[in-house]
């Protein structure tokens, strides 16, 4: 699972997603990609499940690039606690994820196989994408 070896801080406040991304927003690596229509906190696992789905269906051709990170630490209180008493001790790792953040970059795979396989991934994912293909790209 998808977690930064060390942090410098255990925990950190919620804070606020808005606007759109201001970087992460183009293809830099690949010929296809998923890029996210809203924002939200994708977990460890669901980038894990989607990085599976792809590289299932592309049968290891091609490439995959894995265009975010989970670094922000979410913390949770056990069930039935009584208010107060602290903050919760950290339970996961999310990616803060912006509308217009491009997450999954392929290449080195058919169109038709590529966009099959970003489909897939995006199925596992809690947020509307779209499939872009980069500008200059030409079916061979």
């Amino acid at each position: 699972m998808l977690q930064p070896r060390k942090t410098k801080y255990r925990k950190q406040q919620k804070g606020k997603m808005k606007g759109n991304a201001m970087r992460g927003n183009q293809l830099a690596f690949g010929s296809f990609g998923i890029k996210s229509l809203q924002e939200a906190w994708l977990t460890g696992r669901q980038i894990e499940a989607a990085r599976q789905a792809v590289t299932r269906h592309m049968k290891r051709e091609g490439q995959l690039w894995i265009r975010i990170f989970p670094d922000k630490p979410i913390t949770k209180k056990p069930a039935e606690v009584r208010m107060g008493k602290g903050k919760g001790a950290p339970e996961m790792f999310v990616a803060r994820v912006s509308p217009g953040r491009m997450l999954f970059e392929a290449g080195g795979v058919p169109l038709d196989i590529a966009r099959e396989a970003l489909r897939l991934a995006a199925q596992k994912l809690p947020v509307t994408t779209k499939f872009v293909v980069r500008r200059d790209y030409v079916e061979e």
